[in-house]
């Protein structure tokens, strides 16, 4: 069979992008999604050492019943040594990679892409890959795991030493210093002081209700430290949406039953508690918070009730 010169151009040109199209397959060929059983054998090609954890109470929001860490010392790869990693499965699927020591440098070293910046991190979009230059460190996600922010948790289980406290420090309700209604000069500290991080901006004018948001970074709900986005119309938070995984909506649903009682509204896209001032959302997996006012004016503009 002949093949002519612009398929050869052709592939000459996208061969490049199919080889770092994933990240991932530094560690000996694996992809995300892929089986506990086949990363294992794979890593265990490549690991000085490698130790299993399986937690006892799932909290990893793209799990739905299953959580699992392999966390790997010493990984060898084409381009280099990488002190340590952990491999996250969620119901027996690869979902998360986060890497330390010479992270950096080993996972970036044949990519040609172009990073972006955002916060403190250089981003390579289309890899799902984010870096920490300061902390030499690097996690690779899946687009769910862009969603929910995963980027900005550090995985807990890299350290072997770890001791699961989440019963006794976390909570199953709504963070109880989200004060819809409060000031924004009240609230950011206390933002600030609940989250990890954070960063504010100012928004585009698209939504009305609002001129300000502060990005939340690492808000305990549920036993896992989230992203929420708290906006602000008029100095004053009248908006907060917390960003969550399909895989957990039961956990949620549970969760908010307890506290506001039985929804007042449900749709394929929304259950609706509190009188129309928390909503559970379906189709994004977020909870969105709302002031009073809004709530009700959503109840009769959005939700025709």
């Amino acid at each position: 069979m002949k093949i002519n010169n612009f398929f050869l151009a052709f592939l000459s040109l996208i061969f490049p992008l199919m080889l770092s199209a994933q990240v991932e397959s530094v560690f000996n060929d694996i992809r995300l999604n892929q089986s506990l059983q086949v990363v294992t054998q794979k890593l265990s090609e490549i690991s000085e050492s490698s130790t299993i954890i399986s937690i006892d109470e799932t909290n990893f929001p793209l799990a739905i019943s299953k959580e699992e860490h392999l966390v790997c010392s010493q990984v060898k790869t084409d381009n280099g040594i990488i002190n340590s990693v952990v491999f996250t499965f969620a119901d027996d699927k690869l979902k998360y990679i986060e890497a330390r020591g010479n992270a950096r440098k080993t996972l970036t070293k044949t990519l040609t892409d172009t990073t972006r910046t955002y916060l403190d991190y250089d981003v390579y979009v289309a890899l799902k890959l984010f870096l920490k230059q300061k902390e030499d460190a690097a996690w690779i996600l899946t687009q769910e795991g862009m969603h929910t922010g995963l980027f900005a948790w550090e995985n807990p289980y890299l350290h072997l030493g770890y001791k699961n406290e989440t019963k006794s420090k976390s909570s199953s309700q709504i963070p109880i210093f989200i004060k819809m209604g409060a000031s924004l000069d009240e609230l950011k500290p206390v933002l600030e002081a609940n989250s990890n991080f954070t960063n504010t901006e100012k928004l585009d004018g698209t939504d009305p209700n609002a001129q300000t948001q502060i990005n939340c970074f690492g808000v305990d709900y549920l036993g896992f430290p989230r992203k929420i986005e708290a906006r602000f119309g008029n100095n004053i938070l009248n908006v907060v949406w917390l960003l969550t995984g399909k895989e957990e909506e039961d956990r949620i649903r549970k969760a908010l039953t307890n506290q506001y009682g039985k929804p007042i509204f449900v749709n394929d896209v929304w259950e609706v508690f509190n009188n129309w001032q928390v909503a559970l959302r379906k189709d994004k997996p977020e909870v969105l918070l709302m002031e009073k006012k809004i709530g009700l004016e959503y109840k009769t503009s959005y939700f025709k009730q």
